[in-house]
């Protein structure tokens, strides 16, 4: 399925997930997509291997994880999703080799709780890991020390018009 990318998402310095100087990260990029999901890109390295050539299951967590939480900055720019409570089901190796590929969404909205969904895909279009999960919604002062301001900016990287998953 083909989609428009209509905003790349913010990224961070030093987060195991987006964080543009983390050596041992995973260098993820986050497209917001026309049809309201959260597209996600994602460069394993040898570090994240469990079984040989095979991405380690509590990385597959922590992709969908993210995945999901970021979903609410979509629709506002100042919640931050604190996750309360994450179910993973898995469905297929996800390989090292290549980046991988993930969808996000909300699937309930409410005054303090959103929830969602999300999924690996693999090339051929097969869902290796899926997940959903409740998250608390929290101001960022809340949640983070220091100046986050420094932590957390805009991603220049080229981004693409349109992303396949």
């Amino acid at each position: 399925m083909r989609q428009r990318v209509l905003a790349a998402q913010n990224i961070s310095r030093m987060c195991v997930v987006c964080g543009i100087d983390n050596d041992m990260g995973l260098h993820a990029r986050f497209y917001e997509l026309e049809n309201g999901e959260l597209f996600g890109i994602f460069a394993p390295l040898e570090h994240h291997q469990g079984y040989p050539g095979r991405l380690h299951g509590g990385i597959a967590s922590t992709i969908l994880d993210e995945m999901i939480g970021r979903t609410i900055n979509i629709s506002d720019h100042d919640v931050w999703g604190v996750t309360v409570e994450l179910s993973v089901r898995f469905r297929k190796p996800v390989p090292l080799n290549g980046e991988i590929r993930a969808i996000g969404r909300i699937t309930k909205n409410s005054r303090r709780l959103f929830e969602g969904t999300g999924e690996i895909v693999l090339e051929d279009g097969t869902v290796a890991v899926q997940a959903s999960g409740r998250y608390m919604k929290m101001p960022i002062e809340r949640i983070a020390d220091g100046d986050f301001g420094k932590e957390w900016f805009a991603d220049e990287r080229e981004r693409p018009d349109e992303v396949e998953f």
